[in-house]
């Protein structure tokens, strides 16, 4: 893959590969930018939402549903199953990313350069 990439860059510098706005039909100067602005309420509202959430599922059922998630991750069973009743129960993807991590952990591409 990161051969792929390194090879697609040289294409790119060389102007044999076209990426527009990049290395071909390029604005003489840039347009000004303004980062995007998140109102803190919507955060505070989405809080307010996932409390009342995780107040009013059957949080055994929840927990229990991702520890079947956790158990086909170690296995070679279908995770497809354990994770749509985990989130039929109302877990959330978050929730289920972790049971996934719990297991597998987080990958990190190892350096080659």
């Amino acid at each position: 893959m990161e051969r792929s990439a390194y090879r697609i860059a040289l294409e790119i510098d060389s102007k044999e590969r076209t990426v527009v706005g990049l290395n071909r039909f390029a604005l003489d100067e840039e347009e000004p930018y303004e980062p995007l602005r998140v109102d803190p309420q919507i955060e505070h509202d989405q809080r307010e939402r996932l409390a009342a959430l995780r107040a009013e599922r059957d949080n055994a059922a929840v927990e229990a549903a991702l520890e079947a998630v956790r158990e086909a991750a170690r296995g070679t069973d279908n995770l497809l199953y354990p994770m749509r009743e985990a989130l039929r129960l109302r877990a959330t993807g978050g929730e289920v990313s972790h049971a996934l991590r719990d297991v597998w952990g987080l990958y990190v591409p190892r350096e080659t350069f």
